[in-house]
């Protein structure tokens, strides 16, 4: 049996429970005491939280993890020069050497998707706090495990949705709260990204020089190394990920989901394909629309590849369509769009984003540590898990190529053929998901 595996045995993941270890108290922190972060996956996001977490005082990144030796060896000499005072710099490419470890405090899960499960719920199980990038996780069933681990091992977890650390953002739902749109029958949400496009189909290949696939691979299907599957590209396969709706959709449709104070939807609906790059290799659909039934108000989930020129000419955003007015919202700020047909006139004029929300995210996240109040927490495990999941009704509507209904009491979709098929995804390799 191979160390990985026997690995696996001792902490319970393939058990199908919760880890059967004992746990590892968490650290109080008094004022001035530093807390000591460390990245595992510092290619794209890891590194940007790397980057804001730096920026919060009290706060040293004493470890970076990764599968991929040349990235990792590149962020460690960039993460040397930006912290002058910490000489030393620990690299791992076994994210389970930053487990073992008694002295780091939080851990950063900037990995793809198919990894933030298991990570975040070792990490917790290890006595850390955990900042993990959206979407928390890669499947409902996996959205559920997250909530259950944190439950259990009683640390701060914040998902990376850190739109909702933005000021304009909160006021803008402010707005709509207050109730001044009037009845708001229509949320659209859209997602329009001309920069993005999948990669060309290219052949299978040997394993690059300084990457540890196998690892890479983790609980996904083993598949031949292939350049186009890889790095940032997982996330067109669903293998790994799912696509601009989980990408950018947990982002925006998190907003549409809090302006209308809403749960899970009743029914999800969704059309589209390859319309964009069909000789690209790509497995989700770079056209998509999807529509959520709820009990007083619909909401259309609409995203296109290769296009900038989406609604109200914005690349991306949310409009709450009130009797009253249209509030348009987005990463640049928000305004109200007067509606010709209302006797109670009101337009309010552009109002723009003046804050960075992945620093201020990262403020609220060690706020919440150092002073042991979760309730704090911008996006906690429960509202990551929930906006994740309301993503993953929209994908596998279009998947099964059917209208699906979700049963709010029992958690599940009422056709149990849609629960076996898509609701959690299949761990391989060794790895099991802790039930």
């Amino acid at each position: 049996m191979s160390t990985r595996r026997i690995f696996i045995k001792q902490v319970g993941l393939a058990s199908g429970g919760l880890f059967t270890q004992q746990f590892l108290p968490l650290h109080s922190f008094k004022a001035n005491d530093t807390i000591r972060v460390a990245t595992i996956g510092v290619n794209g996001m890891g590194w940007s939280n790397t980057l804001a977490a730096l920026k919060v005082p009290n706060v040293q990144v004493v470890a970076l993890c990764d599968i991929d030796s040349n990235v990792l060896a590149k962020r460690k000499a960039e993460l040397l020069t930006k912290q002058p005072s910490v000489t030393t710099i620990d690299t791992y490419g076994d994210y389970r050497r930053i487990m073992d470890r008694k002295d780091i405090d939080v851990v950063i899960i900037g990995t793809p998707d198919h990894w933030h499960a298991l990570q975040m719920i070792h990490a917790s199980e290890s006595g850390k706090h955990v900042y993990v990038e959206k979407p928390c996780g890669n499947s409902i069933g996996e959205c559920n495990a997250m909530i259950a681990a944190q439950k259990r091992y009683k640390n701060i977890v914040q998902v990376g949705q850190w739109q909702r650390s933005q000021n304009h953002f909160r006021e803008a739902l402010a707005f709509v709260h207050s109730g001044v749109l009037g009845n708001i029958r229509t949320v659209k949400v859209w997602c329009y990204q001309g920069w993005m496009k999948p990669q060309p189909v290219v052949p299978d290949t040997p394993v690059p020089q300084g990457i540890d696939y196998a690892t890479w691979i983790g609980p996904a299907p083993m598949r031949a190394f292939n350049a186009s599957r890889f790095h940032f590209h997982f996330r067109w396969f669903w293998d790994y990920a799912g696509g601009l709706m989980t990408d950018w959709g947990v982002h925006l449709l998190d907003y549409g989901i809090q302006g209308m104070k809403a749960a899970n939807p009743k029914s999800v609906s969704a059309l589209g394909g390859k319309f964009a790059y069909p000789d690209l290799y790509e497995e989700t659909p770079d056209t998509l629309t999807s529509l959520y039934e709820f009990d007083t108000f619909n909401l259309v989930w609409d995203s296109a590849m290769g296009i900038d020129n989406g609604s109200y000419n914005r690349d991306h955003g949310i409009a709450f369509i009130g009797n009253n007015g249209t509030l348009i919202l987005n990463r640049g700020g928000w305004e109200v769009i007067e509606e010709r047909q209302s006797r109670n006139k009101i337009a309010v004029p552009f109002h723009a984003s003046t804050d960075n929300g992945l620093e201020l995210h990262w403020v609220n996240f060690i706020n919440a540590i150092q002073e042991n109040q979760p309730e704090k927490l911008h996006c906690n495990i429960e509202e990551g898990a929930h906006i994740a999941t309301i993503a993953q009704m929209g994908n596998i509507a279009f998947r099964s190529e059917q209208k699906v209904f979700w049963d709010a009491k029992q958690n599940r979709f009422t056709d149990p053929a849609l629960n076996d098929r898509y609701y959690t995804k299949k761990y391989n390799n060794g790895y099991a998901l802790p039930a």
